[in-house]
């Protein structure tokens, strides 16, 4: 075929290949919510109270490591100084564990969605 004849018949086919695609009629289609959340912000609590959930399992883990750490320091202030900063560490990844949820619903607040 001639180039200069593909360009207006590729265009034409085009064309009427989009007019067939919008003769078909459209079927409904119904898919179940597969995560069980309606809204985004329903979703990012379940996911906030999922992080709290390991967060503090972690951090009880990380206490009762300190906890050793201290009993095995032996006045030793090198082990002290990693023991205290392990206890240290533990408890604030708890406070951010608990205070997830906390956030979200003061950021949904002051974005007025809730």
């Amino acid at each position: 075929m001639n180039k200069k004849r593909a360009l207006p018949f590729l265009a034409v086919s085009l064309m009427g290949l989009l007019v067939l695609i919008q003769a078909v009629p459209v079927l409904a289609v119904s898919v179940k919510n597969p995560i069980g959340y309606n809204t985004f912000p329903e979703l990012l609590m379940a996911i906030a109270n999922g992080i709290a959930v390991v967060v503090g399992s972690l951090g009880v883990i990380m206490i009762i490591w300190a906890g050793i750490l201290f009993l095995t320091s032996a006045g030793d202030p090198a082990k002290l100084g990693k023991a205290k900063s392990a206890l240290a560490w533990a408890i604030a990844g708890i406070a951010i564990g608990i205070s997830a949820s906390g956030i979200i619903e003061l950021i949904k607040k002051i974005m007025g969605t809730t």
